[in-house]
């Protein structure tokens, strides 16, 4: 007997010294960017201007992103509504209940593994026995048995499974934070795209109308001069042609803007038919300072990089998880009660009665528990690529927009000078015309040409507009002004 039994408490003894490797190996954080900017060439200081709206030249400066960076459009309108959307949109609604959750499975989690389980039994029996059945002779009896008991029990984490678990729970609450506060972001920066388009469609259904009363003034002088034999007839129906074309243009403009209210209306939580502020370009201002934080900085503060790193924490806990599947697991469990025959004798002159019952368990052989451990490994090499993948994009998502700014500063500049050109163009061709020295061919020309440089020119004034909001969204943190963000959930010993 002593033999098999020093063997089994050697084979214990050896189990539990390979608990200190049941872990998985300390958790370490991925390193910062360490690129000293996002593009290649410096940026241009200042960028180009252009007269006009929307041409200011715009200064770089290194600092951080507030957390309303839609504020420095200038425009009370949107302020107000992006405010709405903030307290009113189902998408952030659903998910803040989705991270209400995630926190509340941890709480779950947490209670229910690093304290005791203590429960309360009651219980009542009837009964009917023999005494034949144990070679007894007498009379069968009936009886009724009741009891009372309070039982305790409590896992402990020898290998550190429950550890890595709570760990990898934390990091998935943390996720659902992160994405919470993308989410923001991206509802202010949808808002914003949307009610600068608005205003782009205003604009250039305002100067379709412009050009459509010149074609009809030119054609009503057409009839008139066709009247007095001072023109061909030809003249007025090419003239008409041009002014039905110009006509046509409008309603699907008209159709965008109202659709982008909609949007507009539906973002901010509200029904389509609610309606929404009318936007202009001129009710946006552009703003002189663009912020731009240092990468390392920045990473630290962008919502999908630290959801990305959350989920490289998870990854790293379910490997302790299914590490520490591999070794010894012991549970004590023990319980206290009361037995009698009658519910009065129960608290009383009842029998007591008690068990305590200590278990290990060490996987012998099972063959799943490896391939768990692999596929674990494999988990947390996909999330260390998936963070790389992140960072890589969210770099190159700032340069594109830094590259915006400095490029569409340079194309509004152009812009404006050619619709300057193509508005002085259009002046004398209109008089010639009236002169009659130029000919319908030569105004209709000069009609185009102002047609597409005021369109031109509305798009690059929004379009510069929507560079700062993008430039704002992709540097921007999480905090958010006018929220109450919750600390990211991290478990006590991370």
């Amino acid at each position: 007997m002593q033999q098999p039994l020093r063997s089994a408490l050697g084979a214990l003894t050896a189990a539990l010294a390979l608990v200190g490797c049941a872990s998985a190996p300390p958790y370490e954080a991925p390193p910062l960017p360490s690129v000293a900017g996002y593009t290649v060439s410096p940026l241009a200081v200042p960028t180009a201007s252009a007269p006009g709206l929307h041409g200011l030249a715009q200064q770089w400066v290194e600092d951080a992103v507030e957390g309303a960076w839609w504020r420095s459009l200038g425009c009370g309108a949107l302020d107000a509504l992006v405010d709405e959307a903030l307290n009113a949109s189902p998408t952030l609604a659903a998910a803040q209940a989705v991270l209400a959750q995630s926190r509340e499975l941890y709480a779950a989690q947490a209670g229910a593994t690093q304290l005791p389980q203590l429960d309360l039994g009651l219980g009542a029996q009837r009964q009917q026995i023999s005494p034949s059945a144990q070679g007894l002779a007498g009379d069968t009896r009936e009886f009724s048995l009741y009891g009372a008991s309070v039982g305790v029990r409590y896992r402990f984490d020898m290998g550190g499974g429950i550890d890595s678990s709570l760990r990898a729970a934390a990091a998935r609450a943390d996720v659902r934070q992160h994405e919470l506060a993308a989410a923001r972001h991206a509802l202010a920066a949808n808002l914003a795209t949307a009610a600068i388009t608005r205003a782009r469609l205003a604009a250039q259904i305002e100067s379709l109308s412009a050009i459509l009363r010149t074609q009809q003034s030119l054609v009503d002088l057409a009839q008139v001069r066709t009247r007095l034999g001072h023109a061909a007839p030809d003249e007025v129906s090419v003239l008409t042609a041009q002014a039905e074309q110009t006509r046509a243009a409008l309603p699907p403009l008209r159709k965008q803007l109202q659709q982008t209210e909609h949007l507009l209306a539906v973002l901010a939580g509200r029904p389509p038919g609610q309606g929404v502020p009318v936007f202009t370009l001129e009710d946006f201002r552009l703003p002189e300072r663009l912020p731009v934080t240092v990468p390392s900085e920045w990473a630290r503060r962008r919502p999908d990089i630290q959801a990305a790193e959350a989920a490289l924490r998870a990854a790293h806990g379910d490997l302790g998880v299914a590490i520490a599947r591999q070794y010894p697991q012991f549970t004590l469990s023990a319980s206290l009660g009361s037995q009698a025959l009658t519910t009065t004798a129960l608290f009383g002159g009842g029998a007591a009665v008690w068990s305590v019952l200590g278990q290990i368990s060490q996987p012998l052989f099972n063959a799943s528990l490896p391939a768990e451990r692999r596929a674990a490994q494999a988990a947390l090499e996909a999330a260390t690529a998936s963070y790389q993948r992140v960072v890589l994009e969210a770099l190159r998502n700032v340069a594109d927009a830094l590259s915006a700014v400095e490029q569409d500063a340079q194309t509004l500049a152009a812009l404006a000078r050619s619709a300057q050109a193509a508005q002085e163009q259009h002046r004398v061709a209109v008089s010639q015309h009236r002169a009659g020295v130029a000919s319908p061919v030569q105004l209709l020309v000069a009609d185009q040409l102002l047609l597409q440089a005021r369109n031109n020119l509305a798009a690059a004034q929004a379009q510069r507009l929507l560079d700062t909001v993008a430039l704002g969204a992709a540097l921007a943190g999480e905090t958010v002004l006018g929220q109450n963000p919750q600390v990211p959930l991290r478990h006590p010993q991370e």
